[in-house]
């Protein structure tokens, strides 16, 4: 299994992320949210590879395979690991699409080594560029929330990702278009993942602002949110975002979940791929 060595260390020890590398052409870098792995990414790698383009997907540091250390669970480290991504493959001309708490190493990573190696960007129900709610982000999620989400982790981690998995699609909305079998794969990867990397990332996803960081981005950005999203509500995330980017795109995808990646596939696909050929 492919594994690359990031810059940032542990216990004097280069912390390893697992990636997946597969078809030819110019490269598109997917990462996933939060708290799943690469894997959530399946049903798209098969429209990218397919339309004739490198998809490169990665399971952030404490998810999927890659290393679990205990440290190291915010945007500037995790921006990090996607640079050292970037540099060890030699990529240029990326075109990067983040999930939800993927969008916040988009951001960053703008942020902090601009955009010289990126030709577009996708936000995908994304956090980006500010979730919490404050008095210039009054549209924001308030900070008891993510406190919440914190202390019912620390009780009852596996009970609290069953919960949250449904209310991820909105199930109850969405029975017809995604199975139990699938919230419970969902469930198995999420139980996998590390306990303080999944604590520790609510702070990173809910209280990191990134607007000062997607003020610098000057390349094609396309935001996709759904109007029914009951984790990332669209305001302060897809719309400011959209208001931020000079230029950009916003689709809103009627109807749709966070989860639209499972829920309204096609949709997702073709609103990527249109913009990909653009």
């Amino acid at each position: 299994m492919p594994y690359l060595k990031t810059s940032s260390k542990e216990n004097d020890k280069n912390i390893q992320l697992y990636y997946q590398d597969y078809g030819t052409g110019q490269p598109v870098v997917l990462i996933h949210g939060w708290p799943l792995s690469n894997a959530m990414w399946e049903y798209q790698k098969q429209a990218i590879v397919n339309a004739g383009y490198r998809c490169i997907s990665y399971d952030r540091r404490g998810f999927g395979k890659s290393d679990q250390p205990w440290d190291g669970y915010n945007y500037d480290t995790m921006a990090g690991d996607l640079n050292d991504l970037i540099n060890t493959l030699e990529l240029t001309d990326v075109i990067l699409v983040g999930f939800s708490m993927g969008g916040g190493e988009l951001g960053r990573y703008i942020g902090r080594f601009g955009t010289e190696k990126i030709a577009k960007m996708v936000f995908l129900s994304s956090i980006a560029p500010f979730m919490l709610k404050t008095d210039d982000n009054p549209d924001g999620v308030p900070s008891e929330t993510f406190e919440e989400f914190k202390g019912a982790i620390q009780n009852d981690r596996l009970g609290f990702l069953n919960d949250f998995g449904e209310i991820f699609v909105n199930y109850d909305d969405n029975k017809d278009k995604i199975s139990k079998q699938q919230l419970h794969y969902n469930w198995t990867i999420a139980a996998g993942a590390s306990p303080k990397g999944t604590l520790d990332c609510i702070d990173a996803f809910g209280k990191t602002d990134l607007r000062d960081d997607l003020k610098k981005i000057d390349v094609p950005t396309l935001f996709i949110h759904g109007d029914e999203d009951k984790v990332v509500p669209i305001d302060p995330t897809a719309k400011q975002g959209h208001e931020i980017v000079s230029g950009s795109e916003l689709h809103v995808i009627k109807g749709a979940p966070h989860g639209c990646t499972f829920t309204h596939t096609d949709e997702v696909n073709e609103t990527l791929l249109n913009f990909l050929k653009k």
